[in-house]
């Protein structure tokens, strides 16, 4: 996904393609995340896997049970591409609403007329 994702930054000007630009990055730590949590070398397993992306074995994932880049087809493991999207939107959702209430925190206080109850 996060190919996919920089695929389309690439084609997308201004501010807008920095946000899609992050959004790949931050896909791309999942796999280290799991990694690091399962006490592998995430540097090299990572590696290991967008290098066999890239040689198009899509069904290609992380075997954390030997530590490895295995297809998890042969493997029988397969994903509900309803249960993926979802949990992408749940994520998505979470982030815009801590920028928006970044941005809240960070605009200017309104102006007071000072005929307040106080």
């Amino acid at each position: 996904m996060s190919i996919a994702v920089e695929e389309l930054a690439k084609k997308t000007f201004g501010k807008e393609g920095l946000a899609i630009e992050g959004y790949a990055r931050a896909l791309r730590q999942l796999p280290t995340i799991i990694c690091d949590n399962a006490g592998y070398d995430s540097a090299e397993l990572v590696q290991n896997l967008l290098s066999a992306v890239y040689k198009g074995l899509h069904t290609s994932g992380l075997d954390m049970s030997v530590g490895e880049v295995t297809d998890m087809a042969k493997l029988g493991i397969t994903e509900c591409l309803k249960v993926k999207e979802s949990a992408l939107n749940a994520a998505s959702e979470a982030a815009e609403m801590i920028l928006r209430v970044d941005e809240i925190i960070r605009c200017a206080p309104r102006q007071r007329d000072g005929q307040g109850c106080c």
